[in-house]
């Protein structure tokens, strides 16, 4: 009988490392939501240990158990980093999990996020409300259905960090990747601005981290990374791109970025800290070597 039982659970697999032999499989309470858009697929379900999840293209994308990491390490990192951000750029992040976290530093005068999939937007207004609306009622943010590589290829706006919260290289973002795009991001980012991007995990994905290196490189003054560590994130460390052309943004101590933090409000994190800030740049010996195997900038 309890093998008959477990034969019926039903599991949904992450394919993302397909291509080196093994899959993650997550068993599933529920599913929510399922669809194919114009751009993606898409899979909302109920999981026993990590709550809701999120599916695009067969790689996770969020948990309601783990997602404060990610999104706290993105968007706090960078925010503090550069001190005084009042223009911020989002491209993708349609759950607005990063977005609610940027619009609690106090600085910001204006969140713009631009999102290619109309589809996951409104999805994410329906399952994500603990996102979407504290972020949609907030007359700061700025919500444009668009593509993030022509965005920033032809705005006129100019932005004091730059965050890509984008899926893996594959399907719709696989461009923002791309040479073409980091140079457009460059060209809409202020005098000192940050660029922040995921980068992977560098345990199976060094050949993503040092592809991005390289190009941060040819274009900026400083391109290296910071990690967190996302269970459902399979691999140890993700890797958080994060380019500049002021080199002492990334040094910054924690001494600093407390002060920064007392004057935002000492908001609530769960995983962020001064401390843990300023360890992040600390990189573990083999992803140093990776992000070390990037040509400099010429």
């Amino acid at each position: 009988m309890a093998e008959k039982a477990l034969a019926e659970k039903r599991w949904l697999a992450e394919t993302l490392f397909d291509d080196l032999g093994f899959r993650m499989t997550f068993e599933v309470d529920k599913v929510l939501y399922e669809l194919q858009t114009e751009h993606q697929h898409l899979v909302l379900f109920e999981q026993p240990f990590f709550g809701k999840m999120l599916m695009l293209d067969g790689a996770t994308q969020i948990s309601k158990r783990d997602e404060f990491i990610y999104q706290e390490m993105m968007s706090h990192v960078p925010l503090f980093a550069h001190g005084n951000a009042r223009e911020v750029l989002i491209i993708g992040g349609g759950d607005c999990g990063i977005a609610e976290e940027v619009l609690k530093h106090k600085t910001v005068k204006r969140l713009t996020q631009v999102e290619i999939d109309a589809k996951v937007i409104e999805f994410a207004r329906e399952h994500f409300p603990e996102f979407t609306g504290p972020v949609f009622a907030d007359k700061r943010f700025e919500s444009v259905i668009d593509d993030g590589a022509k965005y920033v290829a032809k705005t006129d706006r100019r932005f004091d960090v730059i965050i890509v919260d984008s899926t893996d290289p594959q399907g719709p973002g696989k461009i923002l990747f791309g040479a073409k795009f980091y140079s457009g991001c460059k060209r809409c980012l202020k005098r000192g601005g940050i660029l922040v991007t995921q980068n992977g995990v560098p345990f199976f994905q060094t050949g993503e981290l040092t592809s991005t290196m390289a190009k941060f490189r040819r274009l900026f003054l400083d391109g290296s990374c910071y990690v967190a560590a996302i269970p459902t994130y399979v691999g140890g460390h993700m890797a958080m791109g994060f380019a500049s052309d002021n080199a002492r943004l990334r040094q910054t101590p924690a001494t600093a970025i407390a002060e920064r933090y007392r004057k935002a409000g000492s908001f609530k994190t769960k995983y962020w800290s001064p401390e843990v800030h300023a360890a992040a740049f600390a990189l573990p010996r083999f992803i140093a070597e990776a992000v070390a195997k990037a040509k400099p900038r010429r």
